[in-house]
């Protein structure tokens, strides 16, 4: 839809005045629920209290790992297990392709704590010059490298017009207080090079498909569109995904997009509503963090 220059925008700072329109919260974790390192106990609290009140809360994750490792994280960081009741990630679609292509060679970028994303298929790992198809989980070295380091690599990809699979479409995210890059940025610039690219989850439906299917399995009975909500706080992934999917999203200022409108701990109304009406898309609600 084609918004005004500036919309109006319904700020809040409370999850629960609007809370009992949903019966389904499919909930960012990277920026809303911690930031890799702490875990944000108001969110957690917030989700847990949704769920007290007969809410079904899926943690839906870009993350290019099976979801029982990212479990395996949120128990390590401390994020409390009535917090949320399934955990959906990008590495559980990707791996459905894999599935597809297990007798191709495959040439990974990513580092070695994705391995997951491949496991149990007996994959063949090949080189860029051998291999059938590639997948790409991140970085190699996310803490010192940036796309531009691999725009040799990709274009000799391109050259043997590999297909790739993105196993996180996202292309930043938080660690702590900093921003580092994911597979999304890698995927884009293979794309602008003219490579083929299959990108696995936000903002893309397959994943929506499977977080929904989740919660219907929890709850035993089907979710129609307008009782499901979706929590983030990127607008490339969360907004524009729960807008392709047909749901609301309540919008987190304090992630990604904090710089972009005003800091962590202030709003600016005025550049939040240019950024939406550049993005021409409008989320149900705004907060600056995720809080009952």
């Amino acid at each position: 839809m084609t918004l005004s220059p500036l919309p109006t925008i319904t700020l809040t700072d409370h999850f629960a005045t609007l809370a009992d329109r949903y019966d389904v919260v499919f909930c960012d974790v990277w920026g809303v629920v911690h930031n890799g390192v702490t875990p944000f106990a108001a969110a957690c609290d917030a989700l847990a209290r949704f769920r007290a009140n007969g809410g079904t809360v899926v943690l839906l994750t870009n993350a290019p790992r099976k979801n029982e490792v990212v479990i395996g994280f949120l128990d390590r960081l401390g994020v409390p297990r009535d917090a949320w009741d399934a955990v959906v990630t990008s590495g559980d679609v990707a791996r459905a392709e894999i599935a597809a292509r297990r007798q191709e060679s495959v040439f990974h970028i990513g580092p070695p704590q994705d391995d997951s994303v491949f496991r149990e298929f007996d994959v063949r790992f090949a080189s860029l010059e051998e291999a059938d198809y590639a997948v790409c989980s991140g970085l190699f070295d996310d803490t010192s490298e940036t796309p531009e380091d691999y725009r040799e690599l990709l274009t000799r990809m391109k050259a043997r017009d590999l297909f790739m699979v993105c196993a996180n479409p996202d292309r930043v995210v938080e660690r702590g207080d900093v921003l580092v890059y994911c597979a999304g940025a890698i995927a884009d610039l293979y794309a602008e090079l003219g490579g083929g690219v299959l990108f696995s989850g936000k903002p893309h439906r397959p994943i929506y498909r499977r977080a929904l299917a989740a919660a219907e399995k929890l709850r035993g009975a089907s979710v129609a569109r307008e009782k499901v909500l979706a929590i983030g706080d990127s607008v490339r992934t969360d907004l524009t995904g729960a807008d392709g999917f047909g749901i609301d999203c309540l919008f987190v200022t304090a992630g990604i997009h904090a710089g972009d409108v005003g800091g962590r701990e202030t709003v600016d109304a005025e550049a939040l509503a240019a950024m939406f009406s550049t993005a021409g898309m409008l989320p149900a609600a705004v907060t600056r963090k995720l809080a009952w």
